[in-house]
C-alpha cells in the first residue's frame, strides 16, 4: 500500500483496538515549548518527576534515529462512577481522582501501542518505532496538541471536543514520513474558571502550572505536605480534578464506554480508617493494579491522615495516637500531630504532650509544638 493508505489503515486499526483519537505530526523540534520548559526549571516551578535533560523532551531526533513521525493517540477515561459509595460519620471516604480509576492507564496505553507497532511492522518491516506513555521523555501534552488531538487549554490539560480534557496520551516515534493533522484552534476563549477555582492557586495563568502548589503532584510527594496546603486536601488520596470539573467544557463528557477505566467503587472512594492499616503487601494487592499506587503506601497514608482531620472524625484518634507512638516514620507522625490539633479532642492533646517528652525526630518535634500552639490558640 502508498503513504496515504497506509496512514488511513492505522488510523483503522486504531480505532479497531479502542484507541479513541489518532493523530499525526512531524519529528521537528519543539522550539517554543523548549522555552517554556526552561523558564519553569528557572522558577522552581516543575514536580520533579519530568525528564531534566530539555534537549530530549524536546528534540524527537535524539531519541529515535532518523525520525520523521510522531503518532498521538488518546484514550478517554470516564469522569462518573457507578454505585458511588457515600461516607459518613464514622466511616469517612476518601477520593483518588478520575486518572486512577481502573486499570493503571500506562499499562493499558502501553498495551495499545504494542499492538500498534505490531501492525506497522506488519506492513512496514523495516520501520523503526519508539513508544512511550507519561513517564518518557516527551512532553505528552504538545505532541497531542501540535497533531490536532485536541487544544492545550489553560487549566494545562489538553482538551479534546469529543471527550473534554478527560483523556490519557501517549505517542509514537517512527521513521515513516506520515502526513501532519493540523492543530485545533485554542476554545478557552476569555473562560478562567479553572484559574479561578484552583484550591492552592497553582494555576498561574492559562497554561503554567506551578506544580510544586499543585495538589495533584502533591498528593504524590513522599514529604511532610507543606502546611499552608494541607487543609486544601480535602479529602483527596490521589490527584486532584477540580480544574477539570469546573471546566465548562467538560459538561456532559462521562466518556462510560471504555471497561478497563470504570471505577471500582471501594477503591475509587475508599474507608479511610482501614487504610491506616495497611501492610505493604496488603497495599500492593488491593491497590497495586491502579494508577495512584506508583508511589507506594507512605503518601496515600499521609494523605488519608490529613482527609481524617478534614472530617474531623474523632473515632480515628485512638488509632492516630498509637501510630503517633508507634510508627517508624516521621512523615506520618508529624502529620498525625497536625491532624489531632485540628481534631480537638483531649485524647490527642494528650498523646501530643506525651509524644513531645520521648520524640527524638527534629521536624517531627516541631510539628508537635506548633500543634500544642494551635491547643492553646483555639482555648
Amino acid at each position: 500500500m502508498n503513504a496515504v493508505q497506509l496512514q488511513q489503515a492505522v488510523r483503522d486499526y486504531a480505532a479497531s483496538i479502542g484507541i479513541d483519537k489518532i493523530g499525526f505530526t512531524t519529528a521537528d523540534p519543539f522550539s517554543e515549548l523548549k522555552n517554556r520548559l526552561k523558564r519553569q526549571q528557572e522558577l522552581g516551578f516543575q514536580s520533579g518527576f519530568e525528564e531534566k535533560d530539555l534537549d530530549k523532551r524536546t528534540e524527537p531526533a535524539l531519541l529515535l534515529d532518523q525520525a520523521e513521525s510522531i503518532i498521538a493517540i488518546a484514550i478517554a477515561y470516564p469522569s462518573k462512577m457507578v454505585n458511588t459509595p457515600k461516607g459518613k460519620k464514622g466511616q469517612r471516604r476518601g477520593m483518588f481522582s478520575r486518572a486512577s480509576w481502573g486499570m493503571d492507564y500506562h499499562t493499558v496505553l502501553r498495551e495499545k501501542l504494542g499492538l500498534l507497532e505490531e501492525f506497522i511492522l506488519t506492513n512496514v518491516p523495516n520501520a523503526k518505532l519508539r513508544s512511550m506513555v507519561d513517564t518518557g521523555e516527551l512532553a505528552d501534552r504538545a505532541v497531542a496538541e501540535r497533531a490536532g488531538i485536541g487544544w492545550s487549554a489553560k487549566n494545562c490539560a489538553i482538551i479534546t471536543p469529543e471527550f473534554g480534557s478527560y483523556v490519557y496520551l501517549g505517542e509514537m516515534i517512527t521513521n515513516i514520513p506520515f502526513a501532519p493533522d493540523v492543530p485545533m484552534e485554542d476554545e478557552c476563549g476569555d473562560c478562567t474558571l479553572c484559574l479561578d477555582v484552583c484550591p492552592t492557586g497553582a494555576l498561574i495563568q492559562g497554561g503554567q502550572l506551578n506544580a510544586q502548589h499543585c495538589i495533584a503532584f502533591l498528593t504524590q510527594s513522599k514529604k511532610t505536605i507543606p502546611e499552608e496546603f494541607r487543609e486544601e486536601f480535602g479529602n483527596r488520596v490521589y490527584g486532584c480534578d477540580t480544574c477539570q470539573t469546573v471546566c465548562p467544557k467538560n459538561k456532559g463528557k462521562y466518556n462510560m464506554h471504555q471497561a478497563a477505566f470504570q471505577a471500582e467503587p471501594e477503591l475509587a472512594k475508599p474507608l479511610l480508617q482501614p487504610m491506616l492499616r495497611l501492610s505493604n503487601r496488603e497495599f500492593k494487592e488491593k491497590f497495586g493494579h491502579v494508577a495512584g499506587s506508583w508511589r507506594g503506601k507512605n503518601p496515600i497514608q499521609r494523605n488519608a491522615i490529613l482527609a481524617l482531620a478534614h472530617f474531623k472524625e474523632e473515632s480515628a484518634v485512638p488509632e492516630l495516637v498509637v501510630m503517633l507512638e508507634q510508627d517508624p516514620r516521621p512523615v506520618i507522625r508529624g502529620t498525625i500531630a497536625w491532624a489531632l490539633s485540628r481534631i480537638g479532642t483531649d485524647e490527642g492533646y494528650q498523646a501530643i504532650q506525651e509524644a513531645l517528652m520521648k520524640e527524638q525526630d527534629e521536624e517531627v518535634l516541631v510539628e508537635l509544638k506548633k500543634a500544642v500552639d494551635n491547643w492553646t490558640y483555639q482555648v
